[in-house]
């Protein structure tokens, strides 16, 4: 059976993983993602879990890399990218990485790949076209019609969070009034520091208080989840996908925000899109893995 390894680079954390040709996933190693050294610290750690993982046997075939930023999957080079990864953008990520681990190497963006390992093995498989939303540090997403994942032209399609939405914030992207700044993981929390002046520093705490009925929270969840619940249903009507499914760190913020996601969504779409569901990530932080991998056993060297 082929094996092969799924990288996931983000920028907080780097996992790899070891996949087989049916899905299954053998073995996980995760380590610190060295964000402020530089692309050859970022380079280095990818290529360790991915050499940790191969080891000595010689039966890993191929390596796979889901990465933050706007990756070209034709040449393997990062388009561009954030702060959050110091020097990543213009980084020749499939060459570079190839070069340190002796094997072949394809690459995406990140949440390409989890749309690939939720094809594969999650919600969406069985759908040939599906609209996969990820809600995290930033929002972003992939959408695949007639079974093909769609890039676009600048190998930039996908960018959910950059549309327009909210109330004229300022986006990590340097415009305003974008859906990212008022519904990502790092929005949500500020605006509840900045109503109530509480010292919170984890969204998870401030989706607890909601749950214990803390109006300020529940109002920050809501009013985030409709901004983008509203984004995504305008975006339905242009693709129309059989299935919406969404994943990403903010998802676990409870049924309110569910909740306020799916009655935005459907207060947007067209009426024969009222049905469409809307459903949660099957494989959570394995998406991406999984998808990476996928992306490695497809490849044509």
């Amino acid at each position: 059976m082929t094996l092969v390894v799924g990288v996931d680079i983000g920028g907080t954390k780097t996992s790899a993983g070891l996949v087989d040709s049916s899905g299954a996933l053998l073995a996980v190693r995760t380590l610190p993602t060295p964000a402020t050294r530089g692309r050859d610290a970022v380079l280095g750690t990818a290529a360790g879990l991915v050499r940790e993982l191969a080891g000595d046997s010689g039966k890993v075939t191929a390596v796979g890399v889901g990465s933050a930023g706007v990756v070209d999957p034709r040449s393997g080079v990062i388009v561009s990218a954030t702060g959050a990864l110091a020097g990543w953008a213009g980084t020749d990520l499939r060459g570079e990485l190839c070069r340190r681990v002796g094997l072949p190497v394809a690459v995406d963006n990140d949440v390409h790949a989890h749309a690939r390992g939720e094809r594969w093995r999650g919600a969406a498989a069985g759908h040939a076209d599906v609209l996969l939303v990820v809600v995290g540090t930033g929002i972003g997403a992939s959408l695949v019609l007639d079974g093909r994942l769609r890039h676009g032209a600048h190998s930039t399609a996908g960018h959910v969070g950059h549309v327009p939405g909210g109330d004229g914030r300022l986006c990590p992207c340097g415009a305003r009034g974008h859906v990212e700044a008022v519904a990502s993981g790092p929005a949500l929390l500020a605006e509840y520091r900045r109503r109530t002046g509480a010292e919170v520093t984890h969204l998870a705490e401030v989706a607890r208080l909601a749950a214990d009925g803390d109006l300020l929270a529940l109002s920050v969840l809501v009013e985030g989840a409709t901004v983008l619940g509203s984004a995504i249903g305008g975006l339905l009507n242009v693709v129309d996908p059989e299935i919406v499914v969404v994943g990403g760190g903010v998802t676990g913020c409870g049924e309110a925000w569910w909740r306020a996601l799916r009655d935005a969504v459907r207060a947007e779409v067209l009426p024969t899109l009222r049905g469409l569901p809307v459903v949660p990530s099957a494989l959570g932080g394995d998406a991406a893995l999984l998808g990476a991998a996928r992306l490695a056993l497809e490849a044509t060297w």
